[in-house]
């Protein structure tokens, strides 16, 4: 049998879902601090626990031998990391890799756009939350909203297709700007996901459940003004898409509340420092990292120890809105 004829592995859950979807987090650190996503007062790994960024690109190469299609870049922001443009082409060049993309909250873009255009970098995700200076200001506690928007304009100049903007929708805080979001989006054929708040981390600035605001009710409100058609797309995630007359924006709704989306799960997230978790919303992991240190970088080590984690991937999440968090650590240490 030709090397060109050998399959590629898959990886296979205890369930049957094949996991063809990595979010690689390549920094823990932000220079916002949205109130969904980290304490005001934040304490980051040392130097000397994050993986470096050759390691990250093995990981990255080792998932994709083993049949991922898929790769995100996700912090943190991944852009108060140096370098990344150049991580982003060593993975852009692995063989079997279809798509490679990139979560930031947008407020490095008019520096790195072109960069990461240029690196191979297939599509980005920006996080928008309001249009209002005042309350994006409120909501990131360090964002400014002006530099967010000349990067999102960055990233369309670049030659990025199918942008996609990502909103947490926060009932009594931006719940009245659902409508100008969705004109924002629509004028500039920017897609747009609205997603439900995720509780990781202990958070004291706002009560979640309280806050809560479900797809279904931010559907409605879209429709009162733009009718909505379910839509058949997949961007390889677990956003749920729908079209708008007269537009070629798709809204999208990630439901990890409401509609829970498990029973379709293709996706793993490997921390920086080296944890991959099997779940978002269960500390079910491996360690990486020390597979990766104790063997000298050996991949074939590296791709058996992932092979042999996905016994622990489990069915399902079970997010609680009130009472006691379940998952101490926060999305920037989740990754994305």
């Amino acid at each position: 049998m030709s090397a060109a004829s050998v399959p590629t592995p898959r990886l296979i859950d205890r369930f049957g879902r094949q996991v063809t979807y990595v979010r690689l987090s390549v920094t823990d650190r932000c220079d916002f601090r949205c109130i969904y996503c980290m304490a005001e007062e934040m304490t980051f790994l040392p130097r000397n626990e994050i993986l470096s960024l050759e390691e990250l690109a093995l990981i990255g190469r080792a998932f994709v031998e083993l049949g991922v299609s898929k790769i995100r870049l996700t912090g943190g922001e991944p852009l108060v990391r140096s370098n990344v443009a150049q991580l982003a082409r060593e993975l852009r060049a692995l063989p079997g890799l279809r798509e490679l993309t990139l979560t930031t909250n947008g407020s490095r873009l008019v520096q790195f756009a072109p960069q990461l255009r240029e690196a191979g970098l297939d599509r980005i995700n920006i996080s928008l939350d309001s249009l209002r200076p005042d309350r994006f200001r409120e909501i990131t506690r360090f964002g400014k909203l002006a530099e967010v928007l000349a990067g999102i304009e960055a990233a369309r100049t670049a030659g990025f297709k199918r942008i996609k903007l990502n909103a947490v929708i926060l009932r009594g805080r931006n719940d009245d700007e659902i409508l100008d979001l969705v004109r924002f989006a629509r004028d500039r054929e920017l897609d747009l996901s609205f997603i439900e708040e995720m509780p990781l981390g202990n958070i004291s600035e706002h009560d979640r459940a309280q806050s809560f605001c479900s797809s279904d009710s931010i559907r409605r409100i879209i429709s009162s003004l733009f009718p909505l058609t379910p839509s058949m797309e997949n961007s390889g995630g677990p956003a749920r898409y729908y079209r708008m007359s007269g537009s070629d924006s798709r809204i999208g709704f990630i439901s990890p509340h409401s509609h829970n989306f498990c029973h379709l799960c293709n996706r793993v997230r490997v921390t920086v420092d080296g944890r991959l978790l099997l779940c978002l919303g269960n500390e079910h992991s491996a360690d990486l990292r020390a597979v990766l240190r104790d063997s000298n970088g050996d991949i074939d080590a590296l791709k058996a120890a992932i092979v042999a984690a996905m016994g622990l991937k489990p069915e399902s999440h079970h997010f609680e809105l009130g009472g006691d968090t379940q998952i101490v650590r926060f999305m920037n240490m989740t990754g994305g």
